[in-house]
């Protein structure tokens, strides 16, 4: 199995104005309750017990705490998964009824099952808005505060990579790039940003572009 560090990367720019406090209380004040993903899908969302729901899943959307910025750690799916293989996404999975339908207890559980990283070292901030996806998830994000130094310990079934992005990246409105396609007979917008070799697309992106959304509320 292999271990490695993570890699720090600096950041500058508007990541560089926003304290842990500012982001713990502008993630509260978003609340995290609305809906994101397919528009059809979020407006005709089935109720919980209907066996057209979406599965409830959760993922840790973690912003490491460098000494020269924040990232946003982030991870490659293998290619032999039955979901989204080979996709950028964050760590994370499908509730299991040892979660207790808590997304946090999720979130974390899931992380520390694919990159190794125990959950008293994440700091939970708050949720971001709910994210349907074409494959039949319901995904809350929770954002959490990592401070290194910490060891990530990839799961090699499910993981093939783990990376960092600076967050002034991710919040720079520029790099959002919002694609169309043709699915199923329709035209499907999705969102993507590009980081060196790595193309940041759909769910996950979506997520990354409601994190910079309320993260630079307010702000000119």
């Amino acid at each position: 199995m292999e271990q490695r560090d993570v890699l720090s990367f600096g950041s500058t720019g508007r990541s560089g104005r926003l304290t842990v406090e500012t982001i713990a209380r502008r993630l509260a004040a978003w609340g995290g309750t609305a809906l994101r993903g397919d528009p059809e899908l979020s407006a005709s969302l089935p109720a919980p017990e209907s066996p057209a729901a979406p599965v409830a899943a959760a993922v840790l959307v973690p912003l490491v705490d460098h000494p020269g910025g924040m990232t946003v750690l982030l991870t490659r799916r293998t290619q032999h998964l039955a979901h989204h293989p080979g996709q950028i996404s964050f760590p994370g999975g499908r509730l299991d009824p040892e979660d207790g339908g808590d997304p946090v207890v999720c979130a974390l559980r899931e992380t520390t099952e694919e990159v190794g990283l125990e959950s008293d070292r994440i700091r939970v901030l708050g949720r971001l808005d709910r994210y349907v996806t074409g494959t039949g998830f319901l995904i809350t994000p929770v954002v959490g505060l990592v401070r290194p130094p910490f060891t990530v310990i990839p799961d090699p079934f499910e993981v093939a990579d783990v990376f960092e992005v600076p967050l002034a990246f991710i919040l720079d409105p520029a790099n959002h790039q919002l694609h169309a396609r043709v699915a199923g007979g329709r035209e499907r917008s999705f969102w993507a940003l590009s980081w060196g070799e790595f193309l940041i697309w759909g769910a996950t992106a979506g997520m990354l572009v409601n994190l910079s959304e309320v993260l630079t509320d307010g702000e000119g």
